[in-house]
């Protein structure tokens, strides 16, 4: 267990309350300190708390605008349970009862258009909390910079790169396989292309869908894109698992794309896969001629709830 100063209270799991745009961050940061952090870090979307969190937990709150109702039912449980929190938002009720009660908080830029254009602040920030609390060192911040210089230096391929992709995506059903380690970089991109280009979409992880998925593949159809996103470095069995799939796969489905990240090591790889997995989903909205900002069905959804 470690120690958290402020707190003056050994923590023994850390766990992330956040939905959308500002829950995807966690997913990142988990898979990224699994090889470094000694405790259990969670990530759960919703209304309810496991039992598990106590006043012996590092609590991160995220949510952008501050004001996510099931974020802040959450966060009104684990006030309860003592735990230690740590609020990431640009303003809204949770920074406002930060302020109230001296809980730690980061806030970051207010001024954006969505949450989902934001995972860089909530990614960031969670990984400058971990830090700064003692819970890893510097070499996740340092990843995180070199990312930048990767990604901008890198950033006329991937434009070319995700129009190619895009005119083979549009008009079709993608389906996105990859290895456990890069399952945020596939919720990220099916959550892209559902709230971007207005598309749904689905996803599965190698090796899971070896043990279930792949006994569906039973119906040809120009319906389905499968799109395998890899690593030069993923594991030899994990390789082969993919290539076996994607033969399999290739009797239903005549639009089967590969995906490479680039960069060292993780951090470096899936940010890498982000920035192109979101301009994918730019072009798609532009292909299918829809605002990919908008999200009028969600403002229904919660005017809606907000009227019980």
């Amino acid at each position: 267990a470690s120690q958290v100063s402020a707190h003056n209270k050994e923590i023994h799991n850390i766990y992330l309350a956040g939905m959308g745009g500002s829950g995807i961050g966690g997913n990142f940061v988990a898979e990224f300190v699994t090889d470094e952090l000694s405790i259990p870090f969670t990530v759960r979307k919703g209304y309810t708390v496991p039992h598990s969190v106590t006043e012996h937990t590092l609590a991160i709150i995220s949510s952008y605008s501050g004001n996510t109702e099931e974020t802040i039912a959450a966060f009104e449980i684990i006030q309860k349970r003592g735990a230690k929190i740590v609020v990431v938002s640009s303003g809204g009720k949770l920074i406002q009862a930060a302020l109230e009660h001296g809980y730690d908080y980061i806030q970051v830029p207010g001024d954006w258009p969505s949450p989902r254009a934001c995972l860089g602040f909530s990614l960031v920030q969670q990984v400058f909390i971990l830090n700064k609390l003692g819970f890893i060192g510097d070499e996740k911040i340092n990843s995180i910079e070199k990312s930048i210089t990767l990604i901008q230096s890198e950033e006329k391929h991937i434009k070319e790169e995700a129009k190619k992709v895009a005119d083979r995506l549009n008009g079709k059903i993608p389906i996105i396989y990859t290895p456990t380690r890069m399952e945020p970089v596939a919720l990220r991109f099916k959550q892209q292309i559902n709230e971007n280009a207005k598309m749904l979409c689905w996803y599965q992880t190698v090796p899971e869908m070896n043990h279930n998925e792949l006994v569906g593949w039973r119906k040809k159809s120009s319906d389905w894109a499968v799109v395998y996103l890899r690593n030069e470095d993923d594991s030899l069995r994990n390789a082969k698992r993919m290539d076996i799939s994607k033969e399999i796969i290739s009797d239903y489905s005549d639009t089967i794309i590969e995906l490479y990240s680039k960069g060292n090591g993780l951090i470096e790889k899936s940010i890498y896969f982000i920035h192109l997995v979101d301009w994918i989903t730019y072009y798609l909205s532009a292909l299918h001629g829809v605002d990919s900002i908008e999200v009028d069905v969600i403002d229904f959804l919660k005017a809606s709830l907000a009227k019980l």
